[in-house]
């Protein structure tokens, strides 16, 4: 059983889902937390990993760590994006598995499922067609990530389970347009033509898509819940349960953020899937549910770049 002393290993625990899962558990009361940033421990090294596991002994892990990033980022680094992810995954699951880890929790990304899969998206719609083209790699790494939970799990009756959220947003997000997802990056260019005289701000695709977002605080109370609780299933979606187009989007950052210039849509550029909305009822019917509204976590999330600017890479694109 996991305890307020129980040791938690927080794979990625400088990244933006890895903080707030500290953030969150700590908060909560957990005072036994481990963290290692890249440098001290490298999660693609076999080796290094099962030394530390072997060590530590944690009672948990939680892993938040894996090499993300938006549609260009996808389609410039496809191998990068599979291997360094299934080394990843691999290393901690099988360190977790050898060492007899009680509980072990995988996060992926509402990506795994195929692109034109009826909405809202269900648990039972993974690798039932195509993934979308321009995240295929991320997805195919994270799918066997869920699959190998789901292997552990029948063969050893281990308590694994792997959270699939939807689209993810908050402090410590990453505001560099070449790697950024959709609504960071429109945090920076809004507050950017706002800085430049209120100018004109180009946004990819047609607007259409639809999608829906996560507080990543919301991501890691469901992470709290995994551990608190023993789940039945090995995969449970994790989304907020509501969708909005991108021009919707794009109207509500551009009025937290104060821009008043013109928007500007390049449907040169691909819009990416049509639509992809979570059907989070497994996990909502165990008695979670997100708690932070939409507004206020954008709110949140520009004032923490207000904050953090001067550390954010000035690369544009």
């Amino acid at each position: 059983m996991i305890s307020k002393n129980s040791k938690i290993y927080i794979a990625g625990h400088r990244g933006m889902v890895g903080s707030a899962c500290w953030r969150v558990v700590s908060s909560k009361g957990y005072t036994n937390l481990i963290g290692k940033t890249s440098k001290e421990l490298d999660l693609k090294d076999q080796t290094a990993v099962e030394d530390f596991i072997s060590s530590e002994k944690p009672d948990a892990i939680i892993d938040a760590a894996a090499r993300v990033g938006g549609i260009l980022a996808n389609d410039t680094y496809p191998y990068e994006f599979l291997m360094d992810n299934m080394l990843i995954q691999n290393n901690l699951i099988r360190s977790a598995h050898e060492n007899n880890i009680e509980k072990f929790i995988f996060l992926g990304s509402s990506c795994i499922y195929p692109k034109h899969a009826k909405q809202p998206l269900k648990e039972e719609y993974l690798l039932t067609g195509p993934l979308e083209p321009t995240n295929e790699w991320y997805a195919i790494a994270k799918i066997s990530g869920v699959k190998l939970i789901e292997a552990i799990r029948k063969q050893f009756g281990r308590d694994y389970v792997s959270l699939m959220p939807t689209n993810l947003y908050g402090p410590n997000d990453n505001f560099d347009l070449k790697t950024s997802h959709v609504l960071p990056a429109m945090i920076r260019k809004f507050h950017e033509a706002k800085m430049d005289n209120h100018g004109s701000v180009t946004l990819w695709g047609s607007g259409s898509p639809m999608r829906e977002f996560l507080y990543v605080d919301d991501l890691a109370s469901a992470v709290v819940f995994a551990l608190e609780n023993t789940l039945d299933e090995h995969l449970y979606n994790v989304g907020s349960g509501s969708d909005l187009t991108i021009k919707s989007l794009a109207k509500m950052v551009q009025k937290i953020v104060g821009h008043e210039g013109e928007i500007i849509w390049d449907d040169t550029k691909p819009d990416g899937t049509p639509r992809k909305l979570m059907e989070s009822s497994k996990l909502n019917q165990l008695g979670w549910r997100s708690d932070i509204d939409f507004y206020s976590g954008i709110l949140n999330t520009y004032n923490w770049f207000l904050e953090n600017n001067l550390n954010i890479k000035e690369i544009k694109i």
